[in-house]
This record gives C-alpha cells, sequence and structure tokens, in this order.
C-alpha cells in the first residue's frame, strides 16, 4: 500500500500581508489552521509544514505539528515540497498550500483518487466553479476534454469578450504527486509561461506532463489579499459557532 504524506508549504515573507502563515485567525495562525484540517484526513500518514522560516518551525512545533526548515530560495511552494520530501519517507505526496485557510480534509482523499484513476496522469489539481471577473489574484483554469489542465492563468480565462461565460474554473491548491515527479520537478528549470504567470504547475504543462483536474463544491479561496483574510476569518468564525 503506498505510503502518503501532506506537505504544507509556507514562507514567512509576503508582499500584500505581512508574515502571512503567522497572521491571526480566531486565535489561531493561518498555517496551523491549514495543519489541523490537513491532519483531519485519515488517508495521511503524516502532514509536514515546510517553511523557510525558523519562526514558523516553532510556532508549527507549539502547536503539535512537524515542520521541516528548506531553503529560502525556492520560488514557490512545490519546490519547497520536493526539497522536504528529502527527509520524508513515502510514495505520494499531497501539497496543501499554507494559505488555503478553509480546506476540506475530505478534498485530500479526491484529489488522491483523481490522481490515482486517471490512467496516465502526473499530477492533480482540485478545481472549483468561479464567476468573478478581473480577478487577477485567482488562478484560473481551463480543462480539455479529458479532464486535464491545458493552462492556468491570472486572465479571465475563457475570456468572454466575443461570447459569455457561464462561469470559470478556479484553481483550489490541494495538488497530489508521485515522489518521482515531484524529484523531477526539482531539477527542472522554470518555464516561460510559469515565469509570466507565476503558477508553478506550468512548468509540468510546459514540458510535456499531464496533470487531471477534480471539479469539487467549495468555498476555499487562496489568502492573497487583506479582503481575503477577513473572508476567511468569517467564515472560520461561523464554523465555531453553532
Amino acid at each position: 500500500m503506498s505510503r502518503v504524506i501532506g506537505i504544507i508549504p509556507a514562507r514567512l515573507q509576503s508582499s500584500r500581508i505581512p508574515q502571512k502563515a503567522l497572521v491571526d485567525i480566531c486565535g489561531l495562525p493561518m498555517v496551523v489552521h491549514v495543519l489541523n484540517r490537513a491532519k483531519q484526513s485519515p488517508v495521511l500518514s503524516e502532514v509536514y509544514v515546510a517553511t523557510d522560516s525558523q519562526e514558523i518551525v516553532s510556532v508549527v512545533e507549539s502547536h503539535g505539528g512537524k515542520a521541516i526548515l528548506t531553503s529560502v530560495d525556492h520560488k514557490n511552494g512545490t519546490e519547497r515540497a520536493a526539497e522536504a520530501i528529502k527527509s520524508i519517507e513515502g510514495d505520494i505526496f499531497v501539497v496543501c498550500m499554507g494559505d488555503e485557510a478553509l480546506l476540506d480534509p475530505a478534498h485530500i482523499q479526491t484529489s488522491i483518487d483523481a490522481f490515482n484513476n486517471s490512467e496516465d496522469a502526473d499530477a492533480s489539481l482540485l478545481v472549483t466553479e468561479f464567476r468573478e471577473d478581473n480577478s487577477p489574484g485567482d488562478f484560473k483554469v481551463v480543462l480539455n476534454s479529458k479532464s486535464e489542465v491545458m493552462y492556468i492563468s491570472r486572465g479571465d480565462i475563457p475570456c468572454s469578450a466575443r461570447n459569455p461565460v457561464d462561469y470559470r474554473l478556479k484553481a483550489y491548491h490541494i495538488m497530489t504527486f508521485s515522489r518521482e515527479i515531484l524529484e523531477r520537478y526539482s531539477s527542472m528549470e522554470r518555464s516561460p509561461m510559469e515565469k509570466i504567470e507565476d503558477h508553478e504547475l506550468l512548468r509540468l504543462i510546459e514540458n510535456g506532463y499531464k496533470i487531471v483536474g477534480k471539479k469539487v463544491d467549495s468555498a476555499s479561496i487562496s489568502v492573497d489579499f487583506p479582503e481575503d483574510l477577513e473572508f476567511v476569518r468569517k467564515a472560520i468564525l461561523e464554523e465555531l459557532i453553532p
């Protein structure tokens, strides 16, 4: 049986929200919310936070979690996860970004199933329906008829300039990889579209790898702006108050 490990990449610095991973959400640092939710998944043998900050390591460990200190030079969370797995025994790795504070633990199993049930996928990515325009903080995803990811962009894709678009798909950053693919990822150069769009999975797509997308219902958002933080605080507060 495959050993499945959860990895939560979390860096300290953030251009829009200072020390975003440690920002308080209803009494707990954001990264601890993500950690606690991921640990609720029965499919994960272990969960680690992979970070560039000793401060984050200390906070995670003070809340009973496990953390691995990684390089400060990584360009994205997948690079950070690829370094972290060098010291972890595991076959399949589920990468949950450290700003997905509303992630549903059940969706970790969904991500793994999407990966395992595909005949030739190299990774999986969850997506949700999205109905906003001009939202560069959100990564939009286009899938082909086989539910494989064709492209990921901060722009509005598909574009509604000529024809109406009922909804778009947005990346929900729970991603599943085999050990082999993460190890290969760490040796690849940043790709041209990755540099433009600043999304790590484009590196795989541009190198001919296949990523299967799986649509789920979720209100989870990546916390990038102060208004995102307020949305998450309100949502978690509503969960805490019956």
